[in-house]
C-alpha cells in the first residue's frame, strides 16, 4: 500500500493517482505514524498542515524509515522534511527540495500559500514565493522583462506576507501600478507552478516504486524517547 499526502500543491492528486496510491489530505502531526500502522510500504508527502495544527513530526518520519518504509517528499512541506531528513533515508524530489537541501533556500514560508477548502479543490488565493521565483527566472531567461524590474519584483515579493502575496500586490508594491494591466497579462501568461511540477514528479516516482529493500540509510539508531512513547502510545521498556 502506498499513501500520498497532498492538497493545494496537487488538488487533483486523487484523479491522477487512481487506485495505485491512496491519497490523503495534507499531513499533520501523527498522520505518518498512522500510515505506518495502516501497513503502508511507501509514503509520499507533498503538502502539510502547519498553522492551526501541529505539523508532521520529524520523529514519525524517522520511525517510518526505521521500519523499512520508503518516504518521499517534494514541493511543499514534503520538500522541507526531505531536506531535513534525507541523511536518514528520506528521498527528496524536485527543484524546491534541491534548493532547501543545498541551502540556496532557507525560509520555510517560501512554499506557503493561502488557499480555499478541500471541498472547492484547494483554490490558491495567494502565490508561494517558490512559484514567483520560478516565474521570474523564466522571464529573465527569455528576456521578456528587464533585469531591474525582475530584481525589484523579487525583492518586494519576499517582503510580502505569504497570505498577501499575489501578482497584483507585487506590482503595486513595486510601484508599477501604471503598468498594471500589461504586467498582469505577462506574469499570468508566464507563471510557472513549480510546486505542481515537483509534486507530479513525486507522483511518478511513487507510482513506479516497488518495495524491495529497507529504505533506512546511514548508521543511525531510532531512539524511542519518553516523548515519542507518549505520543505513539507505547509502553516504557525496562
Amino acid at each position: 500500500m502506498k499513501i500520498l499526502f497532498a492538497g493545494p500543491s496537487l488538488p487533483d492528486a486523487a484523479k491522477l493517482c487512481g487506485d495505485a496510491i491512496r491519497v490523503r489530505p495534507p499531513a499533520a502531526h501523527g498522520d505518518v505514524l498512522a500510515a505506518v500502522r495502516e501497513g503502508a510500504k511507501a509514503i509520499g508527502i507533498i503538502d502539510g498542515n502547519f498553522e492551526h495544527v501541529a505539523p508532521v513530526w520529524h520523529k514519525e518520519i524517522l520511525h517510518a524509515l526505521d521500519q523499512g518504509l520508503a518516504v518521499f517528499g517534494a514541493a511543499s512541506m514534503g520538500a522541507l522534511r526531505a531536506a531535513e531528513c534525507d541523511a536518514f533515508g528520506m528521498v527528496g524530489v524536485g527543484s524546491i527540495y534541491e534548493d532547501y537541501a543545498s541551502g540556496r533556500r532557507v525560509d520555510d514560508a517560501d512554499v506557503a500559500l493561502l488557499h480555499g477548502p478541500a471541498e472547492l479543490g484547494y483554490p490558491a488565493l495567494s502565490l508561494p514565493l517558490v512559484n514567483v521565483d520560478a516565474t521570474l527566472d523564466r522571464l529573465e531567461t527569455g528576456e521578456a522583462l528587464d533585469k531591474p524590474n525582475i530584481s525589484r519584483f523579487r525583492d518586494v515579493a519576499r517582503q510580502l506576507f505569504y497570505k498577501d502575496r499575489t501578482w497584483s500586490a507585487i506590482i503595486e508594491a513595486a510601484g508599477k501600478a501604471g503598468e498594471r494591466q500589461h504586467l498582469l497579462q505577462l506574469l499570468h501568461a508566464t507563471t510557472v507552478n513549480q510546486k505542481r511540477k515537483d509534486a507530479l514528479a513525486l507522483v511518478r516516482i511513487l507510482t513506479d516504486f516497488a518495495p524491495q529493500s529497507p529504505a533506512k540509510r546511514g548508521n543511525w539508531v531510532f531512539r524511542a524517547t519518553t516523548l515519542w512513547r507518549t505520543v505513539a502510545d507505547q509502553p516504557e521498556t525496562s
